[in-house]
């Protein structure tokens, strides 16, 4: 392992170009890159990269099935089926960026520009999954228990236009805020923290208050017209998304915060943690294929028919997102 004396590779050549005492290295508090992890905790950085390597596989692989399923195996394009899909392409970005890390390391070098593009993207996609799967949330609520009121909002057009603004806000507020927060040291943290609030802490707040209303909503049977099965499979789903905060987003937000209370954690422990809950960040991608499976009643079976070399029927019914059973089911 290196002396204290190259502690810091990655700020060193930081700071040859930036002005003393500029807010990089207060920014740096909370991006590490892979090469100070490759320098101080080689075998740790290749364990990561060989568990990087994996979800990359197998998230392209189901997100690209899912993808397939959803766009050309689902006629009914309904609303939940529409953030599902959105959903689909922002984890396949995020496992596409996985290999990027390792082609930079090599091939970039000292790039900070490079290295800054790949976070920015990164960032932006990742906080884009939370934003949709927050919207399969509020979708579920809607459609179970605010049936008659929510009609007009749960609508295709309406469902297309607030994916295009969490694409435009995810990417505006992220690239705004890593700007100030690398340019002016003194509001540093207090834009990061806002980062998380907007694109992480709102969002879970609103995954807990509505899985809760629906398990309310559950319990008193009289007060809901939809059958136990879809009330059920709502629960499900946001419980799963829950699960998944905890997991994957949950931890790597709780390290910002605690860089953001404490900015003189030990360099060692803040590497770290950082790398290990990026890495679990980036398991969502893994996870989400396990929210698809209560979007429509066929994914499951449409999955199994591709695997088999048979030819599935090309319907698909949002059994948590119509507004209203046919009398044959």
């Amino acid at each position: 392992m290196p002396t204290s004396s190259t502690q810091l590779p990655a700020l060193d050549s930081i700071n040859s170009t930036q002005q003393p005492n500029s807010s990089i290295y207060l920014f740096s508090k909370f991006i590490h890159p892979d090469k100070e992890l490759y320098t101080e905790f080689y075998s740790l950085w290749i364990a990561l990269m060989v568990v990087n390597a994996i979800i990359f596989l197998v998230g392209v692989v189901l997100n690209s099935l899912a993808l397939y399923v959803f766009c050309f195996r689902t006629k009914t394009k309904t609303t939940s089926v529409i953030y599902t899909i959105n959903l689909i392409v922002t984890d396949l970005l995020v496992g596409f960026s996985l290999p990027v890390r390792i082609i930079m390391f090599y091939s970039a070098g000292d790039c900070l520009n490079c290295s800054l593009v790949h976070i920015f993207g990164y960032f932006v996609n990742m906080y884009c999954s939370i934003l949709f799967l927050t919207c399969i949330c509020v979708d579920r609520y809607l459609a179970i228990v605010q049936v008659e009121a929510s009609r007009k909002w749960r609508n295709p057009t309406c469902a297309k236009g607030i994916c295009v603004f969490i694409w435009i806000f995810a990417t505006v507020v992220t690239f705004s805020i890593l700007t100030m927060a690398i340019q002016f040291a003194a509001c540093c943290l207090s834009k990061i923290l806002l980062l998380m609030v907007c694109e992480y802490f709102f969002p879970l707040i609103i995954i807990i208050f509505f899985t809760t209303r629906i398990m309310c909503a559950l319990s008193k049977p009289s007060l809901m017209h939809q059958s136990r099965e879809r009330r059920m499979r709502a629960v499900q789903l946001l419980t799963t998304v829950l699960i998944i905060f905890m997991i994957c987003f949950t931890p790597f937000h709780v390290r910002q915060v605690a860089i953001s209370i404490n900015p003189d954690m030990p360099h060692d422990v803040s590497l770290l943690v950082y790398h290990v809950t990026v890495t679990l960040s980036s398991l969502n991608s893994c996870m989400d294929p396990i929210v698809y499976c209560f979007v429509t009643n066929n994914f499951q079976s449409t999955m199994k028919n591709i695997f088999r070399k048979t030819e599935p029927a090309q319907t698909s019914v949002d059994i948590l997102g119509m507004s209203k059973n046919t009398k044959g089911s």
